[in-house]
């Protein structure tokens, strides 16, 4: 997902069990039409400095689709505090946009509520085909075997950011490469009212994220091969434990970052109250709060030892947003061409430099643009040390349930009260309990 969001997206209100009950199939009528062949209604999601700053991005290429193919589209963007319960809702009732942005973690969940149009082979080829894709982001669009709920439309990974100007006062030369290196550093840096690292400790989106890669790193996963979770392995257990540690015990975030859930973390960062940032793709916010790229570099999110890559040497997930059609449109045929036009290599060069993200698409992907400063960086661990988000049905419980879960362990932190390997697996343990029954 889309580190711009306002705030945790995770925080569903609509039980996805219920959803699953009550749509059946997407529409009353089990598909799309093409009654309302001239308009479409679309949701994006939030993915600059803010709305207003999006609308100004999308409206150009919205007016300019309009021209080519005489389909008017309506515009609403939407927080990621609200988004998927949007979308839940809408699955619900039947009531939705035509085209509507996803955060790719949820792929796998809404792909199960039957609301969304499969992209199946006819589908792919109506716009362009499913090679013009880059593999990383065709894993994060549905579960495997079946044919994907979405196709990929921007492409994120974590990366470090880092303060040179206060790196260079602290006498450090580089940007750290392990976490022991970052917590040495984090210390060096956390003083005279200014910290080592940000976060957002009440976003449990954010929260889980991290977890998620903390977890491969010490060989975990958070569900078994079979789909069932296990938020209580060992290496969860340690991996969680290891970074609320960053406030809790190395004390390189600040307490207060406990209750950050509003992109204030990102924020503190551009004012040069902490030295250090993990975010996805934050180039274009940071700039337009007045923070020029030369002031920061960025680097691979650290890894246990050694270099990013697969396996225990992940680094990120793969991040990013899918756009996806409503199964029971009233115009199918223009979707498809708004997907079309949307995923074109002109228009995945326009959109993802606005939101300085990377493009999905290999043609566009392989622009020059997308090769330099934080791009590089971006670019490179998503082909090289980026895993997928758990691909299963409740992907968007799990997120919620140990997202927070990290939350009211950070809390514990800012508080004072212990966080000990007891009281983390006993918080993971609750979070399981609140996953749906197999």
């Amino acid at each position: 997902m889309r580190r711009t969001r306002a705030a945790a997206a995770g925080a569903v209100t609509v039980s996805l069990l219920t959803v699953l009950t009550a749509c059946g199939g997407g529409s009353a009528t089990g598909g799309g039409s093409n009654d309302s062949p001239k308009t479409l209604t679309y949701w994006a999601s939030n993915q600059g400095a803010s709305i207003e700053v999006d609308k100004k991005v999308l409206q150009p290429e919205l007016d300019k689709f309009e021209k080519q193919t005489g389909i008017k589209v309506k515009l609403e963007v939407i927080p990621w505090s609200d988004l998927l319960n949007r979308i839940l809702t809408a699955t619900t009732s039947g009531q939705g946009p035509d085209v509507l942005n996803i955060g790719n973690t949820w792929s796998a969940s809404l792909q199960a509520t039957g609301g969304l149009l499969p992209w199946d082979a006819k589908n792919f080829a109506a716009i362009g085909g499913k090679d013009r894709f880059v593999g990383s982001a065709l894993g994060s669009t549905g579960a495997q075997g079946q044919d994907p709920a979405a196709v990929p439309l921007y492409s994120m990974s974590y990366a470090l950011y880092y303060n040179k100007k206060m790196f260079a006062d602290a006498g450090i030369a580089k940007p750290p490469a392990t976490w022991g290196e970052l917590i040495a550093d984090g210390k060096k840096l956390s003083k005279d009212g200014k910290w080592g690292l940000g976060a957002e400790g009440s976003n449990p989106s954010e929260n889980i994220h991290h977890a998620f890669v903390f977890a491969k790193q010490h060989g975990a996963d958070f569900f078994t091969a079979d789909g069932k979770p296990d938020f209580t392995h060992d290496g969860a257990v340690t991996a969680v434990k290891q970074y609320v540690d960053l406030m809790a015990k190395d004390k390189i975030i600040a307490p207060g970052n406990a209750e950050y859930a509003q992109n204030q973390s990102v924020s503190d960062f551009a004012k040069g109250k902490t030295a250090m940032l993990l975010w996805q793709s934050t180039t274009a916010n940071l700039t337009s709060q007045g923070m020029s790229e030369d002031k920061y570099g960025v680097a691979p999110v650290p890894v246990q030892s050694g270099t990013p890559g697969t396996g225990k040497q992940v680094n990120s997930i793969v991040a990013g947003i899918n756009l996806a059609v409503f199964k029971n449109t009233d115009n199918l045929d223009g979707a498809k061409k708004f997907v079309k036009f949307m995923t074109s290599d002109e228009e995945q060069k326009v959109l993802n430099t606005a939101f300085s993200s990377i493009p999905p698409v290999k043609a566009a992907q392989s622009d020059a643009s997308f090769s330099t400063g934080a791009n590089a960086v971006l670019k490179d661990t998503l082909a090289k040390s980026a895993a997928a988000m758990p691909q299963v049905a409740d992907e968007s419980q799990f997120e919620t349930a140990v997202g927070t879960a990290v939350k009211e362990l950070f809390a514990d932190a800012a508080a004072g009260r212990p966080v000990t390997t007891g009281s983390v697996k006993a918080a993971l343990e609750k979070a399981q309990q609140q996953m749906p029954a197999k």
